[in-house]
This record gives structure tokens, C-alpha cells and sequence, in this order.
């Protein structure tokens, strides 16, 4: 993104709608942004100064300052992620302050708060609409959090630390995008490469900076990314390099110039005060005063019950590895460690299940997937997918476009799909962004809402040479995630900005529709309609299809008490942690993992340093929202299983119903009434104690 065309007008400063990718630049950054703070803060004064506290006006007008900060300061933020440069970066840090400051005032605008007080006690807030309703309640939320009622010094303080904990939150993902590019380990004697499979040899080659390397002779670069390192280190027959290569993951940005610990401390040390400012004993209890949770209690008491359930499974599967591991004659049977677990878990789950996961690769070509993802889309919820990647281009040549069609053929909402892992650019993992909301106060032509447009954005393993992306059986898994989220934002039918799609959604129900989309990758008729096989066309075999099924719950206790373990860190960094107290971050590591993790643990693992969700990301006290969340969704997916998965008429109607409270309603009404409407009543465990294969303790 360096500068190639100073004439090409700046995207940034184009009305809110599907951004001219293309044409964005580090450059624009600068001009986009002063242009958007001072289009905001022009709103902001005629708010204070002339509108009447009514819906329109009001909520209308913070809306308005809602939508093109997402626009703009969303774009920039959205390359951040996908196209990282030095010069994006420069650009960023030059104009994030301004936005903070800009928002601050909006959010600390006594004014504004004043008058929607006085919508609330006016005689218009009878006429509104429940979803209206529960907007103003959220905004009047929101400024009590942005410090609306501080004054003074404290007021300076508090702007001060939001400003501060932005920049920390930005040098922390840098600084883990910096660290996972920094490392390779390069390779060229085949016995060191023994065991992997013939598609990470691919992509291992196609990294090499040798333009004769190939899979079959190499030489082979191997990286942190998600692709890579995980298919490295449960194929891998080099116990030292899966030692090595483990260890420079656990330990990225834990060191020298791009050490992310002392930005931990300051993070924390910032959250603390700022919760302190406000009255709040915790971050955590600021945090959870706007999520479904009602408390911190009731947050750790989920993750207690399920700890009970899934540590004495977890021990039983430790047992069970180093004996399988003990018979194979393997001299780290005795003392199992990180690096050895992986490996041996999938040479286990082979025997066991008879199958080897990278069999399954050649089985989802990527194009296939999003077909059978698609179909079942149609048909659970009655609307149409089309690939429309000619007509709008993305940011990257690897970026698709689709748009989505109501049962009428009109389009509804369309969405980018961006699937493959950059090291160079990109940072790692699954997410989706909500580029535009549907709302009706920027009316298309017609004077119907606006239509929503998403972002998916993945890190999956590459096309390599003449053969299409071949997806492993977890990044199926992974796509169906993220396309929930997206059918959340895309399909929702409330017209209110403020409440439609995922906006306004309490964070801890937001993986209701992720979460439920990925239980449909274990139903036979789904399943078989992503696969296609890459050489023969051949769907994959029944017998295969079975042994995925049984091997979904394999090693369900070590897989709980990883999401544990992670919530659990959250929380108690978050609620109960002084970072200027006599616990060092690295000893709370250890005397948690003593809680959740069964067997060895490598003692120089730093992987807090690379926790981008709760240190760069939105789930800061919120990372145990996965599992409150999977309660919902496994009990959501049981109302099909209920109605009977081949009842095609049953599975149709239950699909609209879903579509029109879950999907639809977004943030416009209580998650919980939400969740009601759909299933008839409260949620309930027991779906997911059967779909993890545990069983509740006695």
C-alpha cells in the first residue's frame, strides 16, 4: 500500500457504502480521517445544540456518527488485518488519538446523555418499538462506560488511559504479527520432514525462498502459520523439532523488541484503573454489566461444572495416550510434553478410528465446501447464494464476493470472503466484520433499508501449484463458524442500525449462530454435500463419514479444559489480578494451569503474550462467552435434532424459525427472550454434555 497514485480520489471520503478497495492506500489514512473527525464532530454540535430528544433526531443522529466512524476508521482498521504495512501502521498511529478523542466526546457528551434521558421520560418512548427501546438503554450504557458522569481531573485521567490502552492494544497485535513472521525453520534433508503429509510438504516448498523447491525434494520453510504449524506438529517424526517449533509458537512476542509482557501489565494496570474511575470492582464487572452473565459468579460457576466433569476425563486421556504411546515403544511415553501430546493424539485417533485426517483433505476442495454451505443455508433458512466476485472487487486477488437473495430472487445482503493465510500481511486466525449494517436511515433508491454487507475473513491452507485449496476437516468446521456469524449480520430484519444484526448483541450470546452452524459438519446428507473428491469427483465414503462421527468426541476432556483454562485466565486477570501485586503474570499462568491442564507443562510457554483476543481483540473478560455460548447453540441445534434431521418438512420450518428470532431479531430484543421464542423455553446443558460426549458428574 505505498503511495503508486497521488490522483486516485481518496476512498475514505466516499459516502458509507462498499468500500473501493482497490484504491486505498497508507496515504489516504491521514486526509480520510481528519475529514471523518471533523464530519463527526460537526454532527456532535448540531446534536447538542438543536436536536429535540426524539427518536429521530437523537438516536438518528448518533447513529449517523456511528455508521461513518465504522466506514471510515472501520476500513482502516479492516486493512490493519489483511494488508499490514509499515506505512498503514505510520498512518494508524497517527490518527488513532484523534479518533479516541473524537468518539471520547460523543460518548462524554452530558448534553446527549441529558437528552436522552428526556426521550425516556418523554411521551414518545410509549410509541417506540422494544428494539428502539433497548437502543437508547444501550447508548445511555455505553456513555456511563465512556465516563459521561466524570469530571475534571478524573475525567483527563480516564481520557487519558482510553487513549493509552488503544495504543497498547495496537503494539500487542503488531507485535504478534511481527513475532509469527520473524520465525521459519528451513529444512532439506528428507529425514527431517518424515511423516508430514504431502499437502503441508506443498505449502513447505512453496514458502521456500529456493524457486526449485519442491514437495517431493524440498527444501522446505516451515512457519508459525495456522496451516503449518499444526499439521508440523501432529505429523511431524522429529520429537527436537516439534520441541522447536512449539516452542517458538508458545513463546511469540514474549521476548527482546517485541515482547508483549510488560504491555500486558500495562494493559491490565490501565483496564483496573479505568474500572476503578467508574465504580466497578473489576474490569470484569464493568465488562459483564452489559453481557447476558448477570455477574462474575455466575460466569466462573459454568466453567467450575464443566471443569468438574471434563478433569477426570481429561486425566483418563493422558493415561490412555501414554499407554498407546508406551506399546508404539516410544522413549516420551513416561514424560508426555506439549510437543508429544499432538503427535501422539493423532497417531491414537488413527488407530482407534482408522483414518488419517489429511485423507480427508483431498475430500473439500474449498469451492465444494462453500457450495454445500450454501446449499444448506438455502435450504434451512430460504435464500439464495451467488458468487458475484466479478462484479465488486475485494482487497486481495484471493477475495471473493457473494451476494444473498431472499425467496423472491431480491438481494438482501452480500458478503466478502477472504480464506488464505499471508503471513506477511494478514494476522492469524477466523473472524467476521460487519461492513455495513442494514438500516433504514441511509434508504437505498427504492426506500428500502440498506442492505448489510459482511466480511469473512479466514487463514486457511493455500492453493498450491495447479491444485485447488484443500481444506482440512477443522477448517470445514471453521468456515461454518464464521459464516454463522455472518448469517447473523446478513439476515436479520430489524431496519434500526443500532439494533440490526450483530449490533448490539450481548457479547456472550454472539457465538449462539457460529456455534450452531458448525453441528451441521456432522450431518450425514450436509457433510457429503461439501465433498467432492480432488482427482476422482467421489464423494467421501460412508465408512469415513462414521468414523468422523466417532471421532468427534475423542479427547473431549483435553479439549474442554483448553477453552477452560483460556476463560478461566481471562477472568481472574481481569477480576482478581494486581499486575503490581506479588503474583508475576507467569506465576498466575502456573497456578491456573494446575485447575485445567493435566500432564507436563512446558514452563517457558509464554502464551499470553499472543492472546489477541482479550488483548487486541473485543473478548477482555468475555473470553468465557465461548463456552456460555455453546450452551445455547448445541441446545439450539438439538431443536432439529428433536424434530428429526430427515423430517426435511420439520427441518424447514425449524430453519425459518431460526432464521426469523436468532438471525433475525439481532440486538432488538434480550438475547434469553430471544433464545425463548425460538426454543419454547430456557436453555438447557444436556445437549451439550451428549455433543462433547461427557457426562454430567454425580
Amino acid at each position: 500500500m505505498s503511495a503508486t497514485d497521488t490522483e486516485t480520489p481518496n476512498p475514505l471520503l466516499a459516502p458509507s457504502g462498499i468500500a473501493d478497495f482497490p484504491s486505498f492506500r497508507a496515504e489516504h489514512v491521514v486526509p480520510g480521517v481528519q475529514a471523518l473527525v471533523h464530519e463527526c464532530s460537526e454532527i456532535l454540535r448540531q446534536l447538542e445544540e438543536e436536536a429535540a430528544p426524539t427518536w429521530k433526531d437523537l438516536a438518528g443522529g448518533i447513529e449517523r456518527i456511528n455508521d461513518r466512524m465504522n466506514f471510515v476508521w472501520g476500513l482502516v482498521g479492516h486493512f490493519m488485518s489483511v494488508r499490514n504495512t509499515p506505512e498503514l501502521r505510520e498512518a494508524n498511529e497517527q490518527m488513532q488519538p484523534k479518533v479516541i478523542e473524537c468518539m471520547m466526546a460523543v460518548g462524554q457528551s452530558r448534553p446527549l446523555f441529558d437528552k436522552l434521558n428526556q426521550l425516556k421520560d418523554g411521551a414518545e418512548w410509549a410509541t417506540l418499538e422494544e428494539g428502539q427501546k433497548r437502543a437508547v438503554n444501550a447508548l445511555l450504557h455505553e456513555a456511563t462506560l465512556a465516563g459521561v458522569a466524570l469530571e475534571g481531573e478524573q475525567q483527563e485521567r480516564f481520557n487519558t488511559l482510553q487513549q493509552e490502552m488503544a495504543e497498547l492494544s495496537t503494539t500487542f497485535a503488531n507485535h504478534v504479527i511481527d513475532a509469527t513472521k520473524a520465525f521459519h525453520m528451513d529444512l532439506s534433508d528428507p529425514a527431517d520432514v518424515e511423516g508430514l503429509p504431502p499437502s503441508l510438504l506443498a505449502i513447505a516448498a512453496q514458502a521456500s525462498e529456493d524457486e526449485n523447491a519442491t514437495a517431493e525434494n524440498g527444501p522446505w520453510r516451515i512457519t508459525l502459520d495456522g496451516p503449518v504449524i499444526s499439521p508440523f506438529l501432529m505429523h511431524s517424526r522429529r520429537r527436537e523439532l516439534r520441541e522447536k517449533v512449539m516452542k517458538a509458537y508458545t513463546t511469540r512476542a514474549s521476548e527482546g523488541e517485541l515482547n508483549n509482557g510488560p504491555i500486558i501489565a500495562d494493559l491490565l494496570r490501565k483496564r483496573r484503573e479505568c474500572a476503578k474511575i467508574l465504580g466497578y470492582g473489576s474490569w470484569a464487572d464493568m465488562s459483564l454489566s452489559s453481557k447476558m452473565a448477570p455477574d462474575v459468579a455466575a460466569a466462573l460457576k459454568l466453567g467450575e461444572d464443566l471443569r468438574l466433569v471434563a478433569f477426570p476425563a481429561a486425566e483418563r486421556e493422558l493415561e490412555e495416550l501414554k499407554d498407546f504411546a508406551r506399546a508404539a515403544g516410544a522413549a516420551e511415553a513416561d514424560e508426555m510434553m506439549p510437543w508429544d501430546r499432538g503427535f501422539w493424539a493423532e497417531r491414537m485417533r488413527e488407530a482407534r478410528f482408522d483414518f488419517e485426517a489429511e485423507a480427508l483433505r483431498p475430500y473439500f476442495p474449498m469451492s465444494k465446501v462453500m457450495e454445500g454451505l450454501f446449499e444448506l443455508a438455502e435450504r434451512l433458512f430460504g435464500i439464495t447464494l451467488r458468487d458475484a466476485t466479478g462484479k465488486v472487487p475485494g482487497w486481495h486477488a484471493d477475495v471473493t464476493y457473494y451476494e444473498v437473495l431472499d425467496g423472491s430472487g431480491a438481494e438482501i445482503a452480500s458478503f466478502f470472503m477472504d480464506p488464505y493465510a499471508r503471513s506477511a500481511d494478514k494476522r492469524g486466525g477466523a473472524w467476521m466484520n460487519d461492513g455495513l449494517s442494514r438500516t433504514n436511515l441511509f434508504p437505498r433508491e427504492n426506500g428500502a433499508p440498506r442492505l448489510p454487507v459482511a466480511y469473512v475473513v479466514c487463514n486457511f491452507t493455500p492453493p498450491v501449484g495447479d491444485k485447488p485449496a484443500l481444506l482440512s476437516f477443522g477448517e470445514v468446521e471453521t468456515t461454518f463458524h464464521e459464516f454463522g456469524h455472518a448469517l447473523q449480520h446478513m439476515l436479520t430484519q430489524v431496519e434500526h442500525g443500532l439494533v440490526s444484526g450483530i449490533e448490539n448483541v450481548e457479547w456472550d450470546a454472539v457465538e449462539l449462530p457460529s456455534q450452531f452452524m458448525e453441528n451441521w459438519c456432522y450431518h450425514e446428507p450436509t457433510l457429503m454435500g461439501l465433498t467432492s473428491h480432488v482427482d476422482t469427483g467421489d464423494k467421501l465414503p460412508k465408512e469415513l463419514f462414521d468414523k468422523i462421527v466417532a471421532a468427534r468426541t475423542y479427547r473431549a476432556g483435553s479439549g474442554t479444559l483448553r477453552q477452560l483454562q483460556f476463560g478461566l485466565l481471562d477472568m481472574e486477570l481481569h477480576h482478581s489480578f494486581d499486575p503490581d501485586g506479588s503474583e508475576s503474570l507467569a506465576e498466575l499462568e502456573d497456578r491456573l494451569a494446575e485447575l485445567v491442564t493435566v500432564g507436563e507443562r512446558d514452563p517457558g510457554a509464554r502464551p499470553l503474550c499472543a492472546f489477541g483476543h482479550i488483548f487486541s481483540g473485543g473478548y477482555s473478560a468475555g473470553y468465557y462467552s465461548y463456552k456460555w455460548a455453546e450452551v445455547l447453540s448445541a441446545d439450539a441445534f438439538a431443536a432439529f435434532e428433536e424434530v428429526g434431521l430427515d423430517n426435511e418438512a420439520a427441518v424447514m420450518e425449524t430453519g425459518r424459525r431460526f432464521a426469523k428470532t436468532v438471525l433475525g431479531l439481532g440486538g432488538s430484543r434480550p438475547p434469553m427472550d430471544v433464545f425463548k421464542e425460538f426454543r419454547g423455553r430456557e436453555p438447557k446443558v444436556d445437549a451439550l454434555m451428549r455433543h462433547t460426549g461427557l457426562v454430567a458428574a454425580n
